[in-house]
């Protein structure tokens, strides 16, 4: 069975941390310098202003996303993540929608994220949520060649 649950348990935060790290190692080569990426807005993680949700199947982390504030009232969808052992149930969608209902009931006007367009399923999703594409550039990041994408969603 699958839970979404707050991210406020022991362990939480470091296993996100882990969990982009080999996960994006192992599926698209990225280096060390992306786990530090990550380990730096985990790092800035606010649990006062911001909030972070843990997707678990039978009782096993495997699935995160943050939502946290941004600039002029918009909420930042950051590290979506699921693992291999939890994909194709509904997992990521579930995660992001929990992100939404959350930057709603905040009162957030925006919600926007960032990621690259490698990312084939994350996309999908954000894309089925009616998120927009509203820039995308070319960069060399994690020792490869990508193109990085900035997708918005107007909530109000």
């Amino acid at each position: 069975m699958v839970v979404i649950r707050s991210a406020d348990q022991p362990g939480d935060l470091g296993w996100m941390v882990q969990a982009h790290g080999e996960l994006y190692a192992a599926e698209y080569g990225w280096d060390s310098s992306f786990e530090r990426l990550v380990a730096g807005i985990v790092g800035e993680f606010d649990p006062k202003r911001d909030a972070g949700w843990i997707a678990e199947l039978d009782g096993r982390r495997v699935g995160c996303v943050l939502c946290v504030a941004g600039d002029d009232g918009e909420a930042v969808l950051r590290i979506l993540l699921v693992h291999p052992d939890g994909r194709g149930q509904g997992i990521g969608g579930r995660l992001v929608d929990t992100c939404l209902e959350h930057a709603r009931a905040r009162g957030c006007r925006v919600i926007r994220l960032w990621t690259n367009d490698c990312l084939d399923a994350a996309r999908r999703i954000y894309l089925s949520r009616g998120f927009g594409l509203v820039d995308e550039q070319p960069h060399h990041s994690f020792g490869a060649d990508l193109i990085g994408q900035t997708y918005r969603l107007t909530l109000v």
